[in-house]
């Protein structure tokens, strides 16, 4: 006689009730649902999405709504304070719109930001994988390029470069790349180094993955908690940097417009025209802050250790 018939229908019954399908989830969903959770996060992502909408929208919201032009002139007007008829932020020292200016600036600084992040993450996720998975002499050529970077104090070799190059936004991102891709690298090597050992990739390889296989398609999906991470910080990190930059006069230069530029420039009227230096500097303040929360919270939710 089976086991089965040995147990009674009623408790069969509770057994089977007591015992749910456990459903499956992937890290993205996973993920999705500690983000609903952490409204700082959202919060943070509220905002930054809509100064990044503003900055796209410049064009049309200077023309449309502002009815001006961000490089038009007027000293009749000059240094005017926030509210003025016309002016809802004010104007700079040049009579120009203020709001014009943030907006257009806003959209330089912003896509500074972002593409030499990609640009610096790209280099330093490819140098990062391959050095903690082959080791060896490998290892050892692009430790030696990142300690020898990273000896260099990075704000002297930006002020030097950018007074070689043509000061232009896709020099200055080719410039800020060339010296930021190492702490990616750092990062990306030490976690690849961890996860090479790992019981999922030693399948892979007995398997006959190919070693590239296994870099790109088992090992990298494992550290996307870092890579969000430094994606976030570094956004806003390149932001701070161009801000510097231009603050010291070495970066874009005006008219165009950026936010590091325009700040640099308010030092000069101060005490005449406060708004100046105190709005773009809360820009960049508030902007900042929102990426290092997405990021740090992007981390938290990505990482397959957490626990809900």
């Amino acid at each position: 006689m089976s086991e089965k018939s040995l147990t009674p229908a009623p408790l069969l019954r509770v057994i089977k009730t007591a015992e749910p399908a456990a459903k499956s989830q992937s890290l993205t969903t996973k993920a999705l649902r500690r983000l609903r959770r952490d409204y700082l996060t959202l919060v943070a992502m509220a905002v930054l999405l809509v100064i990044t909408l503003l900055a796209l929208g410049a064009d049309v919201i200077t023309r449309e709504i502002l009815m001006t032009d961000p490089e038009a002139t007027n000293p009749s007007v000059r240094l005017l304070p926030p509210g003025s008829p016309g002016h809802v932020l004010g104007t700079d020292d040049l009579g120009r719109d203020y709001a014009a200016r943030l907006l257009h600036g806003g959209r330089i600084s912003l896509a500074i930001g972002i593409s030499g992040t990609l640009l610096t993450l790209l280099i330093g996720v490819a140098t990062g994988l391959i050095a903690g998975y082959f080791g060896g002499w490998i290892d050892d050529i692009i430790n030696w390029v990142v300690t020898t970077l990273d000896s260099i104090p990075s704000i002297y070799a930006l002020l030097l470069l950018s007074t070689i190059l043509t000061r232009s936004p896709v020099n200055l991102v080719l410039v800020i790349a060339l010296f930021g891709w190492t702490g990616g690298t750092r990062l990306l090597r030490g976690q690849t180094i961890a996860l090479r050992d790992q019981e999922f990739v030693i399948a892979a390889r007995a398997m006959g993955a190919s070693a590239w296989r296994i870099m790109f398609v088992h090992i990298l999906p494992n550290t996307l908690s870092l890579i969000l991470l430094s994606l976030g910080s570094g956004i806003g990190g390149l932001i701070l940097a161009e801000s510097t930059l231009s603050f010291l006069g070495f970066g874009i230069q005006p008219p165009t417009p950026t936010w590091g530029n325009m700040l640099g420039n308010a030092q000069q009227f101060f005490s005449r025209g406060p708004h100046m230096a105190t709005i773009s500097g809360l820009l960049i303040f508030v902007t900042v802050l929102c990426l290092f929360i997405i990021s740090d919270g992007l981390r938290d939710a990505f990482d397959p250790q957490s626990k809900d």
